[in-house]
């Protein structure tokens, strides 16, 4: 993968024009990619709960709760403006100020052995992260968009810069890896510590303009050899090329159109989500006050700091439901009507509410022993029921588009299947 020099943030016109065209129906969804009994038991769903039906009160209305990443996009905006951030070198953080980031909460001890370096050797935090903090001081000292004067263009022919980004990468995927989700989760979004909430959408715009253009591949990234330092020489891979979901967007306003108010609950960090749902040139026009997302400490300045906001749950597993509670119960009075979600993640909020009507699950081949495992098998069985909560909406990773069944193809793979 050729690494990518500063984007500027792209109009309305070139993102829409680069396929996140809006879309307003109002006479039931289009058939698109969606599998067609979905597609029926959410419009049976908008037709028994919307302002068309005997039973709405606008002072109460129904409402859904939707997953961003891997859900209401293809792939996962965190990950892709991570890699927009390494490689344009976007911090705010002092190289003290990142290393605490980098360390915060992250156990001593070795990561898994799918994360030893090319040596066989083990990795930890602490050599790992002596590492980064060395590159990137060099590289705070000399690119311009810090404290330097050198252009990003000169900077990136250095060692430090493929060491810096390549293993602040790895580093992102064993920690994720090797350690529990609580401990994991919040860490990549402690990397936006010293900037500002325009600064992380500023961001995250440039981010999306970058990846509706780039193809849908797997990627790897090494280390180089002649700067191996205390950690060595590493490698880590990742899934390239998000895309924005047609079907979504129309979904989302559909709902609304329909008296609905719709909430994301992310794992993805808060002002990145806010940008990407509700910038009008990315179609799905969500208000940025109804963003549940990771949420940070900031200064009286508005400066995000690295430290996880005190009094709030993450929204991650039964922190989502946690969250909705908090946030949304207390407000209706009631749960959601409809989840959306494709991971584990997600599986709480999509079992524990007892008003929610259907739930779709954007298949993702998950693990048969976990929960979504299971909720993804039971609509399997119950496909065609119209008592179903559960529907499981097929996609192609090679395209990144939904498929009209409850079949995924994995990147590369010729053939879908519904359940792994």
């Amino acid at each position: 993968m050729q690494r990518r020099l500063v984007l500027h943030t792209p109009t309305a016109a070139a993102l829409v024009a680069a396929g996140c065209a809006s879309l307003s129906p109002s006479r039931g969804l289009t058939p698109g990619h969606w599998d067609a009994f979905n597609r029926g038991q959410i419009e049976g769903l908008i037709a028994s709960l919307g302002k068309g039906s005997a039973g709405y009160n606008p002072a109460k209305p129904p409402y859904v709760v939707f997953d961003w990443d891997n859900t209401s996009v293809f792939l996962d905006i965190e990950e892709a403006s991570l890699i927009y951030q390494l490689e344009n070198l976007v911090f705010g953080a002092t190289p003290a100020q990142l290393e605490v980031a980098l360390r915060k909460n992250i156990p001593k001890k070795d990561f898994l052995p799918a994360y030893d370096n090319a040596a066989g050797q083990p990795v930890n935090i602490d050599r790992v992260v002596s590492d980064i903090v060395a590159s990137y001081a060099w590289l705070y000292q000399n690119y311009k968009g810090l404290k330097g004067d050198q252009s990003l263009a000169v900077v990136a022919l250095s060692p430090h810069y493929s060491a810096f980004t390549t293993k602040v990468r790895y580093l992102y995927e064993a920690v994720g890896g090797t350690f529990d989700h609580d401990t994991a989760y919040p860490w990549v979004t402690y990397l936006f510590a010293g900037m500002t909430e325009s600064q992380v959408r500023k961001l995250t715009a440039e981010t999306l303009a970058w990846q509706l253009k780039e193809p849908i591949a797997k990627v790897k990234w090494t280390s180089p050899a002649v700067l191996p330092g205390r950690a060595g020489v590493v490698s880590v891979s990742w899934k390239n090329g998000l895309r924005l979901q047609p079907e979504m967007q129309e979904l989302y306003a559909a709902f609304r159109d329909a008296g609905f108010d719709v909430w994301v609950c992310s794992a993805s960090f808060v002002d990145v989500i806010k940008e990407i749902s509700s910038n009008l040139a990315f179609g799905y026009n969500n208000p940025p006050e109804r963003v549940l997302a990771m949420e940070l400490e900031r200064d009286t300045f508005g400066v995000i700091q690295p430290e996880f906001r005190h009094g709030y749950d993450q929204t991650q597993g039964p922190g989502k439901t946690k969250n909705i509670r908090r946030f949304l119960v207390s407000k209706y009075g009631y749960g959601p009507s409809f989840v959306a979600g494709d991971s584990e993640g997600d599986q709480n909020m999509m079992a524990d509410f007892a008003d929610t009507k259907n739930v779709l699950i954007v298949n993702r081949l998950r693990d048969p022993k976990t929960d979504i495992g299971k909720f993804s098998a039971m609509a399997v069985q119950n496909y065609g029921k119209s008592d179903t909560r559960y529907l499981l909406q097929g996609r192609d990773d090679n395209t990144g588009a939904w498929v009209p069944s409850q079949l995924h193809t994995p990147l590369g793979a010729a053939q879908g299947k519904a359940l792994k």
